[in-house]
């Protein structure tokens, strides 16, 4: 029994309020811009680019400033690295997507080691590499939804032109659409998307809140409105039940909560499970009633 949505500390507890504004509002942005990442396929950039914003944050400990500025300046960065390369040929983007991901898990070691040595900050490798909602500062949500709002107006700028050039480059040409600034600013909204969703989840699981609900909602819509629809609602049920469970936890253990990104990430993988069986039993052929056939 969930007794924390009837614990009116959950509602008035100030972490919980900063992880539902800024948990929510990194699986939204991450439902809208996952959706045409897993559709160009380009899941793996989207990895990489998480990875690499753990850098972003390890920077931002050992200065001392906020640490969405830091995942996000190092994914933008990345993002920015990786597209403006032009490599049409996926085998050479894949090449390249994995030498900056290197580069940057390197000096995200190199940072998080200055961390614990020079400037002594407990917990900052585990904060920045699996995420820590209830740690959040409240100081963070306006930048938080700012991110959030830009990254959303940036996909809905380029929504239909984006979904044109990723089922088809060339169709997408014919209709003249600027294929090359398009891909831009995807790329920029998926450095946003990642850098909110390695603020809450971590940079190490931030793929299954960019990833998991699109792929889950694709598996079982075939409308592209439908998918979108059903990835934001998947995100926002994980990460909000995610919370929900994290604080229920404190009751199972007393004294020791369980880490939210683990209930967001357990729920999210259960329900693209549940979407492959949604989707097989649709496949499925219905079988006709013995003796009936040819009547």
């Amino acid at each position: 029994m969930l007794l924390a949505l009837f614990d009116t500390g959950f509602w008035t507890n100030g972490p919980v309020r900063v992880a539902l504004a800024v948990g929510g509002s990194a699986a939204l942005v991450c439902a809208v811009v996952g959706m045409a990442t897993v559709m160009r396929r380009q899941s793996f950039a989207g990895h990489a680019l998480a990875d690499v914003s753990s850098a972003g944050g390890s920077a931002a400990y050992l200065l001392g400033v906020n640490p969405l500025l830091g995942f996000l300046g190092m994914a933008a960065a990345a993002a920015g690295v990786m597209e403006w390369a032009d490599i049409r040929e996926a085998r050479e983007r894949d090449l390249l997507t994995g030498v900056v991901l290197g580069a940057g898990l390197g000096l995200a070691a190199l940072l998080l080691y200055f961390d614990a040595t020079v400037r002594s900050v407990s917990g900052a490798a585990v904060t920045v590499l699996f995420g820590s909602m209830f740690t959040i500062p409240a100081t963070i949500v306006p930048l938080a939804l700012a991110v959030a709002a830009l990254a959303l107006a940036a996909s809905a700028v380029i929504y239909r032109p984006l979904i044109v050039s990723s089922l088809s480059v060339d169709l997408a040409r014919t209709q003249g659409i600027r294929v090359r600034a398009v891909a831009l600013t995807h790329a920029l909204a998926l450095a946003l998307a990642v850098s909110l969703s390695a603020m809450t989840v971590g940079a190490i699981l931030s793929t299954a809140l960019l990833i998991g609900p699109a792929a889950a909602a694709l598996r079982v819509a075939k409308r592209p409105a439908t998918a979108l629809a059903l990835a934001a609602l998947i995100g926002l049920a994980a990460s909000w039940g995610g919370i929900v469970l994290a604080y229920e936890s404190f009751y199972w253990t007393p004294g020791h909560g369980w880490p939210v990104s683990f209930f967001i990430v357990a729920l999210i993988f259960g329900a693209y499970l549940l979407a492959g069986w949604a989707a097989g039993r649709a496949r499925r052929p219905t079988a006709h009633p013995s003796g009936c056939e040819g009547h």
